[in-house]
């Protein structure tokens, strides 16, 4: 699984930790967050992360 960046903070998104103060579940892909999730950080939506190579 990859992470991705959010271009407006430099937010990390790690699968392997997921989001659990929005109720992700580690192990959870980013392609598998649901729509309404928004960076923890700054609020971007998830149009706003790229993946980090």
């Amino acid at each position: 699984m990859n992470n991705y960046v959010c271009n407006m903070c430099d937010y990390t998104y790690e699968p392997e930790k997921g989001d659990p103060d929005k109720g992700v579940s580690p192990g959870t892909a980013f392609e598998n967050l649901p729509d309404n999730w928004v960076c923890p950080v700054c609020g971007a939506e998830k149009f706003d992360f790229q993946v980090v190579k």
